[in-house]
């Protein structure tokens, strides 16, 4: 299974968004809201709290 880029959860076969840029880098989205919040917001992963990104953050910083 196709993780989603921006908040990390698996994507089920047959839903979500796959946009392809320019350059060739395939971006997986499970939402719309993970592809408004990476795309058009520029947000980074890390600093949302519901993100798998943020707590594998905040799980590092805790361990040192």
């Amino acid at each position: 299974m196709v993780q989603c880029t921006f908040c990390g959860k698996e994507i089920k076969k047959g839903t979500g968004k796959m946009l392809v840029k320019k350059t060739g880098k395939v971006l997986y989205f499970c939402t719309s809201k993970c592809e408004k919040n990476s795309v058009n917001l520029k947000r980074k992963a890390a600093k949302l709290k519901w993100t798998e990104e943020f707590r594998k953050h905040v799980k590092s910083k805790k361990k040192k």
